[in-house]
């Protein structure tokens, strides 16, 4: 339990330092405040190794697509995978919920980086533009998007159906899927106490290729994923 308020304090305390010190990145180019990003990412490491002595693992580099666009499908189980993910790719465009962006400063910053917002469980004039908007972040960069088929934070035991709009996406894009599975629920859970002296895998798996069906899309991934959270648990 101590561990555990130490890891907290000292893991917010960064963010919120690294938040003042990038201010001025607002009024520069994106790529400053992504560096801003990338270093969150480092940072949730050196405090999960420090405090936790929880050993970060990351399989299947080799398997990171190059030279085509693609989007990262990534099973969610804690705030770990939004920080980390940024230090294995290139600075990766986030698709989440629009609650995030009204918080104070960290808000502006997924803002700043060219996040894509969506009301969830809801029509909305803005989520009709959804795709429209993905689809023209996805033609002006070379950043891969990333979503959570999960929807939101999960248990380490849940295992629940993905999200149809991770097939929508696949489909209206028309590229490549990197699926990851990472366990960190394990240590760092959505809820409860987190657990020291434990190991966080991520574990990047082979590319689904463009042009499947997306109901078999969706249906592949997830049992691509399920399957392996059941290798690395």
């Amino acid at each position: 339990m101590v561990k555990d308020y130490i890891f907290s304090f000292f893991f917010f305390f960064g963010i919120i330092i690294i938040s003042i010190i990038f201010l001025p990145s607002f009024f520069l180019p994106q790529k400053f405040v992504i560096t801003g990003g990338k270093l969150m990412g480092h940072w949730t490491k050196i405090c999960l190794r420090l405090f936790l002595s929880t050993k970060i693992l990351v399989k299947g580099h080799e398997n990171i697509i190059k030279n085509e666009k693609f989007f990262i499908a990534s099973s969610h189980q804690s705030m770990f995978e939004t920080f980390f993910l940024q230090t294995i790719f290139n600075s990766p465009v986030f698709i989440l919920k629009k609650e995030l962006l009204i918080i104070p400063i960290f808000g502006w910053y997924l803002k700043k980086i060219g996040s894509i917002s969506i009301t969830r469980n809801k029509i909305s004039k803005d989520n009709l533009e959804f795709f429209n908007e993905i689809s023209k972040t996805v033609s002006n960069s070379s950043r891969p998007l990333i979503i959570f088929p999960q929807g939101t934070r999960v248990l380490p035991n849940e295992k629940p159906p993905f999200k149809k709009g991770a097939s929508r996406i696949y489909e209206k894009l028309n590229i490549a899927c990197q699926p990851v599975a990472i366990n960190s629920g394990y240590v760092w859970p959505k809820k409860g106490k987190k657990t020291p002296d434990r190991t966080i895998t991520v574990s990047i798996l082979p590319q689904i290729n463009k042009g499947i069906e997306k109901e078999k899309f969706l249906k592949n991934l997830e049992e691509k994923i399920y399957l392996e959270l059941e290798l690395i648990n």
